[in-house]
């Protein structure tokens, strides 16, 4: 079984009096946090309360950028071209290395939100866009990619420091892109049934799918979704479940 991964959360996702998860006990379980940055969501003294949290509890941070789709919350494709994708990620990730510094803790990777991470998994040239942009701004940027995707490949291919994931409460289709949230099996609620499937994840490198055979995965992360109603129980069981089989939770950058 694999002895060591991190495990990662999308957090600092409020918006002025909006609030949306529970940041501060998140940050308790949690060994990475993946800040939104004023794409999908977030604004300025969210994104620095989150980077003062995770600060205080020892968690690195990365950026989480998305379309800028506040009402949708970044789940909604936006047509652009690969080169507005990068300076719309770029003017996010500028934006939280900002309030980072104000906050003094260091931004250490990019990950990509919503219909925006999943446009990027598939497609090779917005994916490029994506990873251009961030060398750009810093190329010691780590990309966290889904496993398996076009932006793990092609950020390997464009020499960009890359680190894949897997998700603890999503569902996989076979050719491992994540069941679409309108569908059924998008999302798993049951803390114990995401634990076994992590469990069985480490244990043989494959990852259950809906409608198919178990694929092949290489990850070293986890990533479990914090505005998720149950986010903080699903994170205690899986840290609970992962520590008590001998896995150590550790942060893949810093």
């Amino acid at each position: 079984m694999l002895q060591k991964i991190d495990l990662n959360a999308d957090l600092g996702e409020s918006y002025g009096p909006w609030s949306m998860g529970d940041d501060a006990a998140m940050l308790k379980i949690v060994t990475s946090a993946n800040i939104a940055c004023g794409g999908h969501a977030s604004d300025p003294e969210t994104m620095f309360e989150t980077l003062v949290c995770a600060r205080e509890n020892g968690v690195c941070v990365g950026a989480h950028p998305g379309y800028l789709d506040p009402m949708g919350f970044g789940r909604r494709v936006i047509p652009m071209a690969p080169a507005e994708i990068g300076r719309m990620v770029a003017a996010q990730v500028g934006a939280l290395q900002a309030m980072a510094k104000l906050a003094d803790v260091p931004v250490r990777y990019v990950k990509a939100h919503g219909a925006l991470a999943n446009h990027a998994a598939s497609d090779a040239e917005a994916a490029a866009g994506y990873i251009e942009a961030v060398m750009r701004i810093d190329p010691s940027l780590i990309i966290l990619a889904i496993s398996g995707t076009q932006l793990e490949h092609v950020a390997r291919k464009m020499g960009a420091p890359c680190v894949a994931e897997i998700f603890a409460d999503r569902g996989y289709l076979p050719n491992g892109q994540l069941v679409p949230r309108d569908q059924p099996s998008a999302m798993i609620e049951d803390p114990e049934v995401a634990a076994e499937r992590l469990l069985g994840f480490l244990e043989t490198g494959r990852m259950p799918t809906v409608g198919g055979d178990a694929i092949a995965l290489d990850a070293a992360s986890i990533c479990v979704h914090g505005d998720s109603p149950g986010a903080v129980a699903m994170a205690q069981v899986l840290r609970a479940r992962l520590t008590d089989a001998g896995v150590i939770l550790a942060a893949f950058a810093g």
